[in-house]
């Protein structure tokens, strides 16, 4: 009788590859198929699209047989974002709708029975891809806030499929999304720099790990400020690119997480607790259900892991490939997904299992055997990929009544967030990314040093028995403490310092010697 293509998108990952929706109308047994791959879910959108046009008062194709061909067949489906594309293309078919503007729009939405559209998850990866093609698209009215952040790209408000329906007719136009300004400064609820009273080189720590990027250790015991320092490091980080929101919206997007529009591009500190299981960290899900795990919900953020060795070692390796790459695959029978994971690691521990171990054992309740074994859960290759290793020790001065009287005179959330921006730049201008992402081979050239400070370097590499990698991330820490001093040369004391920041390795020397 008739034949209809419609178009709309898959969601694989934080990727919507273009999906043809082709409906044929055609005389016999009536009936409706679905081909093309689709999971369980989806084939139930026989069963709620023809409720739906019937209950929205439109006339179902009597005595036909409908198949609807979801192409291309090789990419797997799931979920109801299919429905109203669905329907669109059996209306289209069947002569009720016209059938001219379908190759330039999209349509999006899961059908109620009573032909209202609900939101879907994931619409920004496919708002993006729809962008590229030039095409319009047609979303649920409840996914208003994530249409509203593509710019340059339009797309239909509707409220359920008769208003559809008024639409292509040219009857009543829906309401088009408008713009919401993303790079609009949020609150700031991470709490202010000036707070922390005393502990000057953990706030140096955290001024470097901003300005480079640095993955940051604490090692301190309990009470010293190490989860407040921690929480002021998103306070002092520069705002975000347009690319940056977009992929830290698109997660978000894919897994529901957010409650209002402020939220889908706000980098945020995530801080899962320390009995999560690798595949809450890292992703997972059975079958199709692929979603993102907080190392991809902290992409372009923060990810905080407080206590440390308290996190399964199983769990706490599977961070180390992210860690160099950027991203996280998850592989499935017969298809892999890959999420964004440009996450900044920041960790605290304590020094020993009772926390009270402060290089001598008088008023340690642990053994030096449970204190290394306590430490050792912890790999050699995950903290080769931490550059910094600072000690975060109490301080009694700034715990007295007159200890706020130094909170005046120290930096403040919004100099520190100014220095890290001059910093970034100049970084950005010189190499074309941040120190802690220059490539190995990149190295040499942007931290040259002179034949006195290589010097320097290799003896105190070969003291401290430094591996490879750590020997490069020294390297890039330092140009990061050359660059917040503005000088264009990496000096010896630059090398002194980054080498300083081993506290671990000082911490289990220590207990080794007791």
């Amino acid at each position: 009788m008739a034949l209809a293509r419609v178009y709309t998108r898959a969601l694989i990952g934080i990727h919507a590859p273009e999906i043809r929706v082709e409906v044929d109308l055609a005389r016999g047994m009536p009936g409706f198929t679905m081909v093309g791959m689709p999971a369980t879910t989806v084939k139930e959108a026989r069963d709620r699209v023809k409720t739906a046009l019937m209950n929205a008062g439109f006339e179902y194709p009597p005595a036909t047989r409908i198949t609807v061909n979801l192409a291309p067949a090789d990419i797997p489906k799931t979920g109801a974002r299919y429905d109203l594309a669905i329907a669109v293309g059996i209306l289209a078919a069947s002569g009720q709708i016209p059938d001219a503007i379908l190759e330039q729009a999209e349509f999006y939405g899961e059908l109620a029975l009573t032909g209202e559209l609900r939101a879907v998850n994931g619409l920004i990866p496919a708002l993006l891809a729809c962008r590229n093609k030039k095409r319009q698209a047609f979303v649920p009215i409840a996914n208003e806030q994530e249409a509203g952040l593509v710019r340059e790209q339009k797309s239909w408000l509707a409220a359920d499929l008769v208003s559809v329906y008024e639409h292509l007719h040219d009857h009543q136009l829906l309401r088009e999304s408008k713009p919401i300004n993303w790079a609009k400064e949020s609150s700031n609820d991470d709490g202010d720099l000036a707070d922390v009273v005393g502990q000057d080189q953990a706030k140096r720590a955290l001024l470097l790990s901003a300005a480079g990027k640095h993955h940051l250790l604490f090692v301190g015991p309990p009470g010293t400020g190490k989860t407040m320092l921690a929480q002021r490091l998103n306070g002092i980080l520069p705002p975000l690119t347009e690319q940056e929101a977009m992929e830290i919206a698109a997660v978000k997007s894919v897994s529901f997480d957010y409650h209002h529009a402020e939220a889908l591009t706000r980098r945020e500190l995530r801080s899962p607790h320390h009995t999560c299981t690798a595949a809450a960290l890292v992703g997972g899900g059975a079958g199709n259900s692929v979603r993102p795990g907080e190392i991809s919900l902290a992409n372009n953020g923060l990810l905080f892991l407080d206590e440390m060795p308290e996190f399964s070692r199983h769990v706490l390796d599977c961070l180390r490939e992210p860690l160099g790459s950027g991203e996280i695959t998850i592989s499935r029978a017969g298809y892999n997904v890959k999420f964004p994971a440009n996450f900044q690691l920041v960790c605290a521990l304590n020094p020993s299992p009772c926390g009270q171990f402060d290089g001598s054992l008088a008023n340690c309740r642990s053994t030096p055997d449970q204190i290394l074994k306590y430490l050792n859960k912890l790999s050699g290759p995950l903290l080769d990929r931490i550059d910094i290793q600072v000690m975060v020790p109490r301080e009694t001065e700034s715990m007295s009544l007159n200890g706020g009287a130094k909170r005046n005179s120290q930096m403040t959330s919004a100099e520190a967030k100014s220095l890290v921006e001059k910093t970034r730049q100049r970084q950005i201008q010189r190499q074309g990314c941040l120190n802690s992402q220059v490539k190995p081979r990149a190295l040499k050239q942007i931290c040259e040093l002179s034949d006195k400070t290589e010097a320097f370097l290799a003896k105190a590499s070969e003291k401290m028995k430094l591996s490879h990698r750590a020997y490069h991330r020294t390297l890039r820490l330092a140009r990061t403490i050359a660059d917040l001093a503005d000088s264009k040369k990496i000096e010896q004391q630059h090398l002194a310092e980054a080498l300083n920041y081993r506290a671990l390795d000082r911490l289990i020397d220590q207990v080794q010697s007791l």
